[in-house]
């Protein structure tokens, strides 16, 4: 069974990516098409920031799950081996990127959550890499985490230096910005605004 095929109309090949399912998409996605990403991006954003908010109780932070959200889904793709749904994986990654966000928030009060529930999962380390990755699967993650890469060097400086304090020193928000000199709330705001210029970057490296 083939994927259906590209065309170089714009119109045409968002249509075609809406009537593909999530299992298509996936496909490929992890063949390096950054189209069919944005797809389930958009698809599931709704749903996705609907249940950040559910955990946080603060839309703010609920953006900022769904950012980081779709973040991790962009690097770890491989790691999704099908054993669930797309929508499942996702559900999990959100969930678990909440609760940290909330117990960044709360400093060491400890948040758990029932991993044996059907509903609320807390780690999503369940999707492990697949051992027989073959080596074209690996070339693609390779790939793609070099694109992210290279999509976060080309932020502004101002930009840049807040995410990766975030991503790379998982510092917290009040920390961010007594690195940086900020507010927590400059801070929040510089972070927003690097991960929405970021995923533009990346949408536009297709």
């Amino acid at each position: 069974m083939n994927l259906p095929i590209s065309t170089n109309s714009g119109a045409f090949l968002s249509h075609t990516l809406k009537q593909m399912s999530d299992e298509w998409l996936v496909l490929a996605a992890k063949d390096g098409d950054v189209n069919a990403f944005v797809e389930l991006r958009d698809r599931h954003s709704p749903r996705i920031l609907s249940t950040a908010y559910r955990i946080t109780r603060n839309w703010e932070d609920a953006e900022d799950a769904l950012q980081d959200t779709f973040l991790k889904v962009f690097v770890h793709l491989n790691r999704f081996e099908g054993r669930s749904s797309f929508s499942t994986w996702v559900t999990k990654i959100v969930i678990n990127t909440s609760l940290m966000i909330l117990r960044k928030k709360r400093a060491n009060k400890e948040l758990s959550i029932d991993a044996s529930g059907d509903d609320f999962i807390s780690d999503d380390r369940r999707e492990l890499p697949d051992c027989r990755e073959t080596p074209e699967r690996g070339y693609v993650r390779h790939e793609r985490s070099e694109l992210l890469r290279k999509a976060i060097r080309r932020l502004p400086p101002v930009l840049r230096g807040a995410l990766e304090l975030q991503q790379a020193q998982e510092y917290s928000i009040q920390e961010i910005g007594n690195s940086l000199g900020i507010s927590s709330a400059a801070a929040k705001s510089r972070l927003l605004r690097a991960k929405v210029r970021l995923q533009t970057l990346l949408q536009n490296k297709t």
